[in-house]
């Protein structure tokens, strides 16, 4: 189905993917079993926050300047690296919480950047090879989910059969791997392009035939948009103000110029801040109170196992269904698996609500990464989805601390049925936003001031 480029691209990502799914199980238990505070996992994801939204911002400032697969390259050696330092410290001095916000912070100077990198490169690569973008995703989004199945169960294994820690050096390995595939890529994808035709792009994006870039864009905006590719200033002041204009300009492309993008955007935002506490805190707190830590890498590829079935079934039938059709069906099945998890019941049943989960996230998801893809101008992916990744990496945290501080006070069984009211919350919104009710090429969607698109941006971070 896909060759060449587009392939090893995807080869590429399975590695990055398969690591980090193997160390978003073993993590949490380390840090867990190292500290025995449930807060401290809420904290350490709290505390790096704020620098990983930094290294975000600068991330998509720099892949406006620099080659992007050069990027990739050099962030997935970071991560590497700061993932292998882990069991080498632990070995020698013994982890402590100040050794985890350290290496987290040097692993979010890899993270962050390749991510970008990564989203930035998937267009490019489509049209490079010719393959269609929505199929693609559609693709990616399950070969994702195939990844989410192996890796946790992975986890579960390693940690059955050796020192929870030491499992992270397979986690380094798989970087390292990703590193390797992506240097392969052609010469030319990730290649900035010269300033002459970066500066045509907002003027051919704002056309009406791309409905990305609404009529009555603003001047300055596309100025912004094209700051980037003008000559390097010297030194971090001005990696600094050119972060600042990516950042202005990817809140613009993300929230301002578009107001479906701006709806699907803030709706990932909101189920992602739930899952990251499941997943982050809830879930390997609950396992492990059970003595059973293992079982949540068998939670995740059980969701995992959902999302395959999911993405798969969207990529075959995506024209069967009117894109507003896969969302309300996607929404309304997750909102049933949520509330099964949320009364946290047995085992079996709680690994049904969880593949019940995955199952209609696999839609949901091709389709809001399609619209984050499909609604921004290349020349403002860079910006976009940098700033659009480190946002990702403030709601994520925010939700992980926000389920810690939950147990704490209201212990886990109370937790569950918070979060699935939460769930319910979003969804509700979602459903009832003028801004989703018309998913389709949306010739009307260039208004950005209605108050349709203002009533929502509210609603979900209420949430």
């Amino acid at each position: 189905m896909f060759k060449d480029a587009v392939l090893r691209y995807l080869i590429s990502d399975a590695l990055s993917l398969l690591g980090n799914s193997i160390a978003g199980v073993v993590l949490p238990l380390v840090l867990l079993a190292r500290t025995g505070d449930v807060l401290a996992a809420g904290s350490l994801a709290l505390i790096c926050a704020v620098p990983q939204f930094v290294c975000g911002i600068l991330g998509g400032a720099l892949l406006d300047r620099v080659n992007r697969k050069a990027v990739c390259v050099v962030s997935d050696l970071i991560s590497a690296l700061s993932i292998a330092l882990l069991p080498v410290v632990d070995g020698i001095w013994g982890l402590s919480f100040a050794w985890f916000v350290a290496l987290g912070l040097l692993g979010a100077v890899g993270d962050v950047p390749g991510m970008t990198a990564r989203d930035a490169l998937l267009p490019e690569v489509c049209e490079r090879e010719g393959v269609d973008l929505q199929r693609f995703v559609g693709a990616s989004q399950s070969m994702g989910s195939l990844i989410t199945i192996a890796g946790p169960a992975v986890a579960a294994l390693l940690i059955g059969f050796m020192p929870d820690v030491d499992a992270l050096w397979v986690t380094a390995a798989c970087s390292c791997a990703a590193a390797a595939v992506s240097a392969t890529l052609p010469k030319g994808v990730g290649a900035i392009r010269e300033q002459g035709k970066h500066a045509e792009a907002p003027a051919d994006s704002a056309s009406a035939d791309s409905p990305a870039m609404p009529a009555g864009t603003t001047a300055t905006t596309e100025e912004i948009a094209a700051e980037p590719a003008s000559p390097k200033a010297a030194g971090l002041r001005g990696l600094l103000e050119t972060g600042r204009a990516v950042l202005t300009d990817g809140l613009s492309a993300l929230f301002a110029d578009n107001r479906l993008l701006r709806a699907t955007t803030l709706l990932s935002f909101g189920v992602t801040m739930i899952m990251a506490s499941w997943q982050g805190i809830v879930l390997p707190a609950y396992f492990t109170q059970l003595n059973a830590p293992e079982l949540t890498g068998l939670f995740v590829s059980a969701m995992g196992v959902g999302m395959l079935v999911g993405s798969l079934g969207y990529t075959a039938l995506a024209n069967r269904l009117s894109r507003r059709g896969w969302l309300t069906v996607s929404l309304l099945g997750m909102s049933v698996g949520a509330v099964g998890m949320g009364m946290l019941p047995d085992t079996p049943l709680l690994l049904a609500s969880a593949t019940l989960v995955g199952l209609f996230a696999g839609p949901a998801s091709a389709l809001l990464g399609f619209f984050a893809f499909d609604r921004v101008p290349e020349n403002r992916r860079g910006s976009a989805m940098g700033t659009l990744n480190a946002l990702y990496l403030i709601i994520g945290p925010v939700g992980t601390f926000l389920g810690s501080t939950l147990i704490a006070t209201l212990q886990i069984s109370t937790t569950g049925l918070v979060l699935a009211g939460l769930w319910i919350i979003v969804t509700a919104t979602a459903l009832m936003a003028p801004a989703l009710r018309d998913l389709g090429d949306g010739d009307s969607l260039d208004d950005d001031n209605s108050a349709d698109g203002v009533q929502l941006e509210h609603k979900p971070k209420a949430a």
